[in-house]
């Protein structure tokens, strides 16, 4: 009997947030990602399964209060719920505030001679810059999101 190569795994890189709303505002404009699960909350709604409590007004549709998610635009979705099944960023809401540096950061490479205007781009969007790294290796800006997650712009 062929032994069958397992299927590749799905996975979302999942972020905590004071403010998830906020954070995938700031991501979706930063990547020019969208999600829409609007149709999954209002179906949970109607069945009982979620109480309003756990919902918010996002953009006047309604949405999960304590997390959000972004993805790709080009990346497929289940038509049932919205939900993305490729590159995606979940940010849920946590009662801490970010202490120490990441493990894990984003990379971000807008092309060759785009860096300068990416990075203002962002900052527009309410990112800051920490530092600008120039070594044997490479170069690239070092920035945080709103609310103090370091990335890279390349």
């Amino acid at each position: 009997m062929p032994t069958q190569t397992p299927e590749p795994l799905h996975w979302k890189l999942v972020i905590d947030a004071a403010d998830p709303h906020a954070q995938a505002d700031f991501w979706a404009a930063a990547l020019r990602y969208e999600e829409d699960n609007s149709a999954l909350v209002e179906r949970l709604l109607s069945f009982g399964a979620l109480p309003e409590a756990a919902t918010v007004d996002h953009h006047g549709r309604p949405a999960f209060r304590d997390l959000i998610a972004v993805r790709h635009p080009d990346d497929p979705v289940d038509p049932d719920s919205g939900t993305g099944l490729g590159r995606r960023l979940l940010f849920q809401r946590v009662p801490e505030a970010k202490t120490v540096k990441n493990r894990l950061h984003l990379d971000l490479h807008p092309g060759a001679g785009r860096r300068a205007a990416e990075v203002a781009r962002l900052e527009s969007l309410g990112a800051r810059v920490l530092r600008e790294v120039k070594e044997p290796g490479g170069e690239w800006v070092l920035m945080a999101d709103p609310e103090g997650n370091e990335f890279c712009v390349h």
